[in-house]
C-alpha cells in the first residue's frame, strides 16, 4: 500500500496532506513530494496525517529527514494528527518538530491577528 499527497497553500505556509499508509514502500513517494514541496513556496510546512491510517518506523524516519531537509532550505516541518499507533520519536538529528492534535489547531497557531481571511 502506498500514500497519496495533495500540497496546499495557505497564507505564509504550505499543508502537505497524506493519506494511505506511510510505510517503506511509500517513503520513496514521500520523499519525492518533500522534494516538490520544497521546490515551490516559502514559510512553515505543516504536515497534515489527519488521513494517514498509520507509519512504520521506516515511514517515521522519512518525516525525521523531511524535517532536516526543510530546515537546510530555511523551513520548518510541523506535524498535524499524529497516527494513533505511534508518535515520532526524536532521534537527536532533526530540528525540532512541532506536533499539533489537529489541522485546525496548527492552522491558528500561524494566523495573524491582522489578517482577516481575505486576499
Amino acid at each position: 500500500m502506498t500514500i497519496e499527497w495533495r500540497y496546499t497553500t495557505h497564507h505564509s505556509l504550505g499543508i502537505l496532506s497524506l493519506a494511505g499508509y506511510l510505510g517503506p514502500d511509500a517513503v520513496h513517494r514521500f520523499t519525492g513530494a518533500i522534494g516538490w514541496v520544497q521546490a515551490r513556496g516559502t514559510g512553515p510546512v505543516i504536515l497534515d496525517l489527519t488521513e494517514l491510517r498509520g507509519w512504520s518506523a521506516a515511514g517515521q524516519l522519512a518525516v525525521a529527514q523531511a524535517a532536516r531537509q526543510l530546515h537546510s532550505g530555511g523551513r520548518r516541518l510541523e506535524l498535524a494528527a499524529i497516527p494513533t499507533d505511534g508518535c515520532l520519536v526524536p532521534d537527536g538529528t532533526h530540528p525540532p518538530i512541532p506536533v499539533h492534535c489537529d489541522l485546525p489547531t496548527a492552522l491558528a497557531t500561524h494566523r495573524d491577528p491582522a489578517w482577516d481571511g481575505r486576499e
